[in-house]
């Protein structure tokens, strides 16, 4: 009988180093605090980390402790609660350009094709690493602050809107919207030849 809490506990260790393995933890960055106290001040840590699976999943987190293992472990909690879902084409890119803004912080996230890799800095390579997008290019604009940036990143991400979702939202399928795509501008163009004839 003694045994038997034994191995439930040996196996929820192996659950939890099985799910620790499944998600990849990028650390974006580190900051000492102060809270001033009685006594005089009192110091800790802030961390932001950005957790995801590489096939579509990421979240964020931050966490303030006295000890920076601490503050980093409750900022990984919080990001695995806060993941979120992100459709991407072929595995590897965006389906679409998007915008994204968080106070002062916009960011802009452009589809790229492949062999591009990712061109972003800072806390949107952590993102997009964890996310598993290979090709991409990123830019940020305004302030520089981690926070914001990613709050931004994150706000863009969730615009992201698939093709198929698209199509079950307005009830068409996806070949129609992306042949239609290809007849607009096909029909675009030969509007601007006729109209530029009519006008000579």
């Amino acid at each position: 009988m003694a045994q038997a809490p034994q191995r439930n506990r040996r196996e929820g260790g192996r659950r939890e180093e099985r799910e620790d393995n499944e998600f990849v933890e990028r650390l974006v960055s580190i900051n000492r605090v102060a809270k001033v106290v009685k006594g005089g001040r009192r110091f800790g840590f802030a961390a932001i980390v950005v957790v995801g699976d590489q096939r579509g999943r990421v979240g964020h987190g931050s966490g303030k402790a006295r000890e920076v293992p601490e503050a980093i472990r409750k900022a990984t909690e919080q990001a695995k609660r806060s993941m979120v879902r992100v459709p991407l084409r072929e595995g590897r890119t965006l389906h679409h350009d998007v915008h994204g803004h968080f106070g002062a912080g916009r960011v802009v996230l452009r589809a790229a094709p492949a062999g591009t890799g990712i061109i972003a800095g800072g806390p949107l390579r952590a993102v997009f690493e964890c996310l598993g997008v290979q090709d991409v290019v990123a830019k940020s604009i305004g302030t520089s602050n981690p926070h914001n940036m990613i709050k931004a990143a994150f706000e863009a991400l969730e615009n992201m809107m698939s093709p198929r979702a698209v199509a079950s939202r307005r009830g068409l399928k996806v070949s129609d919207i992306i042949g239609r795509r290809g007849v607009q501008d096909s029909v675009g163009g030969g509007n601007e030849a006729e109209t530029t004839e009519a006008e000579a």
